[in-house]
């Protein structure tokens, strides 16, 4: 179960093109889960035997000047495209409390125990706070998944978009319509037949005229005929009528707009050599 760092055990892993080339996160900056800054990576410790990752070598830097600590690769949310490393739950009276890690030193199962119980109470859950029973020749790294298993969430997430055209309507006002009343005169002619009455006087003479007796003929002075004339007069007066009614009210047609816009999508490329990628 002896550690190395990454170079011994894949020499010549920064020109791999075998599909390992989240190896290539040397300098990668470490921060804290509140965005404060640690350090930066110099080296991953890898399983000689199994080859899996167990700590990132991170130096503090200026955090905590000249001091070289391990993160064990379980706490780590490695962001590619951000060249940044998150350290889970990471505080600075843990980094102050870490053993000081040093190309000379050897690192052992008495090292490693003294890294394990700094991060132990960070990651401890209810049901479980460490592993089961264990000592130099039984411990295994697979019994402390919080420290050592790379979460499948933690993996970098590429996101695709594409652009939808979206329909909606607007309803704005486009025009008015008044309607109104005005007054016109005009000159109107109307003809009314009227009757008159006239005195039409004859007089005749005649041709057989028989002697009056005597005491039948009376005259008199004086003696007068009267005979009422009348005539019809036009009575002209004006009166107001519903000429036309007009009724103003609203249809609604509908038609079918088509609008053309370009959209763009993102679609996924794939450039692998050597090892072929299973599509899931």
């Amino acid at each position: 179960m002896a550690l190395v760092k990454l170079e011994q055990s894949y020499p010549d892993y920064r020109n791999d093109s075998s599909g390992i080339d989240d190896l290539n996160i040397n300098n990668f900056d470490v921060y804290t889960g509140t965005n404060e800054k640690v350090g930066s990576v110099k080296d991953i410790l890898v399983d000689e035997q199994t080859g899996k990752f167990r700590y990132f070598i991170v130096d503090t830097g200026i955090w905590i000047f000249g001091k070289k600590v391990l993160l064990p690769v379980g706490l780590a949310d490695v962001h590619y495209t951000e060249k940044r490393i998150y350290a889970k739950g990471l505080t600075r009276e843990q980094v102050e409390n870490l053993p000081n890690f040093d190309d000379l030193e050897t690192l052992d199962y008495d090292y490693e125990e003294q890294v394990r119980g700094v991060y132990r109470p960070a990651v401890a859950t209810p049901a479980k706070t460490q592993p089961a029973a264990y000592d130099r020749n039984t411990y295994k790294h697979e019994q402390e998944p919080s420290l050592y298993n790379i979460n499948e969430q933690d993996g970098q997430t590429l996101k695709l978009y594409e652009e939808r055209l979206i329909a909606s309507k607007q309803r704005r006002k486009t025009g008015e319509v008044a309607i109104g009343k005005h007054v016109e005169t005009e000159t109107a002619s109307v003809a009314v037949p009227v009757e008159k009455e006239r005195v039409v006087i004859e007089r005749t003479s005649p041709t057989n005229a028989t002697p009056t007796r005597p005491g039948e003929a009376t005259f008199r002075e004086g003696e007068v005929a009267r005979m009422d004339i009348y005539e019809e007069t036009p009575d002209i007066r004006k009166e107001a009528v519903v000429r036309e009614e007009v009724r103003v009210k609203k249809v609604v047609e509908q038609e079918t707009v088509q609008a053309q816009e370009s959209v763009r999508r993102e679609e996924l490329d794939i450039d692998t050599q050597g090892h072929p990628i299973a599509e899931k």
